[in-house]
């Protein structure tokens, strides 16, 4: 079979990433017209369709599996010119794409990522995502690697655990004398206001199910960043599951309440990159392994 030239793998990660024929020609400098033969050619020589024609474009399950080899190729030519440059790069920041949690974002992620942009002449290209999700883009050629609670490896990628993220189910004094009488305890969270990440956030679900055996019929507030999801629960919204790290001085102060002091709840994370030799990604797998280390629970 015919091999995919470097112009047509170009071709595809700007349409990828601008989203449309027009806007990859005029990143490419090329005419919209060159641009869809080259991705007509790449479908001829696949056999496939790869690139759906709406507005964005969206990429078929073969153009995931076409993307992930175009962003490696991409991966490898970079680490072959900071070779040639002796570890430097040749002025241009390289995009490491990563998927990380919101939590880990909000507590340790990005203390491993730190000075590695100059050091390494990178640009991070971070997609916010549940740790239960992030491994559908990293199937999807989006991501190199990302912090995700899934064990088994997406194929063509390594995993290795990273730790434990320990969340307490916490609300303030005032929550729980409104919501919570002392006779009652547990037994009536569910029907107290609860505050989620977003509607795939089934962490606080979870905890009411295993200590009352019922889900919430309360009030939801969605609160979709987590700073403001900490300030949420501070300010009397609900309850929720907050990991240590955001919560663990406020509980020391009486800020907040830990609802269930010995039944804390640990979420494991694991480190998934591509299984490809590449030492920017080593640099940056190492950068991430060694703060998680100091962060986050042992399994």
């Amino acid at each position: 079979m015919q091999r995919f030239t470097l112009e047509q793998l170009a071709t595809l990660l700007a349409l990828v990433s601008e989203g449309s024929f027009e806007a990859a020609a005029a990143r490419l400098h090329v005419t919209p017209s060159a641009v869809s033969q080259r991705v007509k050619a790449m479908e001829q020589t696949s056999g496939r369709v790869l690139v759906q024609r709406t507005t964005p474009v969206r990429l078929t399950d073969a153009g995931d599996v076409l993307l992930r080899y175009a962003r490696q190729v991409e991966l490898l030519e970079a680490d072959t010119v900071r070779q040639l440059h002796e570890g430097r790069s040749d002025g241009r920041a390289f995009p490491v794409s990563l998927a990380v949690n919101a939590d880990s974002l909000a507590t340790w992620f990005l203390d491993a990522l730190a000075g590695l942009g100059e050091t390494l002449g990178v640009a991070f290209d971070l997609h916010r995502e549940d740790q239960e999700h992030t491994t559908r883009l990293l199937r999807a050629g989006t991501v190199m690697a990302a912090v995700t609670s899934t064990r088994e490896a997406v194929q063509g990628c390594i995993t290795e655990p990273l730790g434990q993220m320990r969340y307490h189910a916490v609300a303030t004094p005032m929550f729980i004398e409104r919501w919570l009488p002392t006779h009652g305890g547990l037994i009536a969270l569910p029907r107290a206001p609860v505050v989620a990440f977003e509607r795939n956030d089934d962490l606080q679900e979870s905890f009411l199910c295993d200590h009352t055996g019922s889900g919430s019929s309360g009030p939801i507030h969605y609160i979709p960043t987590s700073n403001d999801f900490v300030r949420a629960i501070l300010l009397g919204f609900g309850w929720g599951m907050l990991p240590e790290q955001q919560c663990a001085v406020e509980i020391a102060d009486g800020r907040l309440v830990d609802l269930a002091p010995k039944s804390a709840v640990d979420v494991p994370l694991f480190w998934q990159r591509w299984n490809l030799p590449s030492p920017l990604l080593d640099a940056v797998s190492t950068a991430v392994r060694a703060e998680a280390r100091t962060t986050l629970r042992p399994f």
